[in-house]
């Protein structure tokens, strides 16, 4: 453990390491500021310039980027009441009123600390829960391996509980779009139209920067003149002094929101809004001056942002251990890990630690860049909300096309991408998320392949069924998918009767 911990250490001192960290630090911040833009859409643009680094720099670079995007989102939403991710959204319930009062200073300064001790609160957790929970994967057989993707499959219905039809449709077009390919059985090719390029399946960057990024572009070009003008509220930014005081202000509701959003993390589908909105909930429990909250209050900063970048490091522990992706992001970085040769699991702790504790350290250091970058420059990131879109559209569209071709040196690659671009534009338009389709896309070729070897183990369908339900381990993952299927219908007859009420 301590030799895997210096190991990390050792790695990052590296001058290319943190060079990818303070670029990737510095490019998620860029991206969070921008509402439309987020930490998916920021690594998946990333993911083939990852590639042609080395593992473990590419995936410093990319953790960079989450943490960055993370509270870069917090910059529109306290200067102009429009949060640049959707974690960010509580943050400005108390941030822009902070602005509005000539204080947007102390309101940047406030959730730059508070992200700052969110993620350090994420790494430990990552640091110390991961390992030995892969450890423990090692129990996990070809049965254990079925059961845990159905179980993840099923986060579906809690990532679209606001319209679990919508969430179906995007599972099954991502179990579709997994299926493109060979058949793990009986190896014959399935849904490939004669085309030797899908052989071996849609390419995972394509995909991935399809759906998520031109997509999103498209979005963006269909609004064309969609830009923030911030000129106005940058110029009632106070000359704040910062102090020692700022980054220790509030200990406890770091502490305690901090660990809530690790938690949150770790529950599959729940997510970094979901956590913002708990932890600034517990923050104003926690607060002497509860009645100020809504109005300017600095601890309505604290709570939302120390609680969504903690998620940070609570989502990473189910995906780099069990590989369940615990939110969209960690399902894009999944891929970008699987990219790199890379599979989820014990191996990335021991076979792979060399790998995997400079990536684990790389969210400790970007932090660490984050808020000195963040109390330093918050005002001068808010400007890239001057780029109109349309421009900015142009130039992120020639980096993945640039990044689909590179990887395999492929055209076939960018019409792969294109062709998901378009897919994805046209599920955001029906409302449905794109979150769902990536999960099916790779957690459904795993539970084929896992029922595939267990049903051969077997030597029947009957048999491989029998052999499921009489692990424990299988049971319990089993008995959890039953839940998270049925817990949003509960959830939903719940809310329409507080309604009612």
């Amino acid at each position: 453990m301590w030799s895997n911990i210096l190991l990390g250490l050792t790695s990052i001192a590296n001058p290319v390491n943190i060079i990818a960290l303070l670029g990737g630090t510095i490019l998620g911040i860029c991206f969070g500021a921008m509402p439309g833009l987020s930490a998916t859409m920021g690594i998946a643009v990333l993911i083939p310039v990852s590639y042609g680094m080395e593992p473990a720099t590419g995936l410093i670079l990319l953790a960079s980027v989450y943490v960055g995007a993370t509270y870069g989102g917090s910059i529109s939403a306290v200067l102009v009441n429009t949060p640049g991710t959707p974690s960010a959204a509580a943050t400005g319930w108390d941030g822009h009123p902070m602005a509005l009062k000539g204080h947007g200073t102390e309101a940047l300064v406030e959730s730059a600390v508070a992200s700052f001790w969110g993620t350090f609160i994420g790494f430990i957790a990552l640091l110390t829960i991961a390992p030995p929970l892969a450890k423990f994967s090692l129990r996990f057989s070809t049965q254990e391996n079925v059961c845990l993707a159905i179980f993840g499959l099923t986060i579906i219905a809690s990532l679209s509980s606001k319209n679990i039809l919508h969430g179906l449709i995007g599972g099954a077009l991502g179990l579709l779009l997994g299926s493109i390919g060979m058949d793990p059985q009986l190896g014959i090719a399935r849904f490939t139209f004669g085309q030797i390029a899908l052989i071996t399946g849609f390419p995972t960057v394509p995909t991935l920067i399809g759906l998520y990024s031109i997509s999103q572009l498209m979005s963006m070009v269909a609004n064309k003149n969609a830009t923030l003008n911030m000129d106005s509220e940058l110029s009632k930014m106070n000359k704040y002094k910062i102090g020692l005081k700022d980054i220790f202000r509030r200990p406890f509701i770091y502490l305690v929101c901090g660990i809530e959003g690790v938690i949150i993390g770790i529950i599959p589908g729940a997510g970094g809004s979901v956590a913002a909105f708990m932890g600034y909930d517990q923050a104003k429990r926690m607060s002497k001056t509860p009645e100020l909250f809504g109005t300017g209050c600095r601890d309505g900063i604290s709570g939302p942002e120390a609680a969504n970048n903690g998620v940070i490091g609570g989502a990473l522990i189910p995906m780099m251990t069990l590989g369940i992706p615990g939110n969209a992001v960690t399902a894009v970085l999944m891929g970008a890990l699987m990219l790199h040769g890379l599979t989820p699991g014990n191996d990335l702790f021991t076979l792979k630690a060399n790998i995997t504790y400079p990536f684990i350290f790389g969210l400790l250091f970007s932090a660490i860049v984050m808020v000195v970058v963040g109390l330093l420059g918050a005002a001068q990131f808010a400007k890239v909300n001057r780029i109109p879109q349309n421009f900015l559209a142009t130039g992120i569209l020639v980096l993945t096309v640039l990044g689909a071709f590179s990887c395999n040196n492929s055209y076939a690659d960018v019409y792969i991408m294109l062709i998901c671009g378009i897919l994805g534009y046209i599920l955001r338009y029906l409302k449905i998320d794109l979150s769902a389709v990536v999960l099916g896309y790779i957690l459904g070729p795993i539970a084929e392949k896992g029922w595939v070897r267990t049903v051969v183990l077997e030597g029947s369908p009957l048999g491989a069924l029998k052999s499921i339900l009489v692990r424990p381990i299988c049971i319990v993952l089993l008995l959890m998918s039953l839940f998270f299927i049925v817990w949003p219908f509960i959830q939903k007859k719940r809310d329409a009767a507080k309604k009612a009420a």
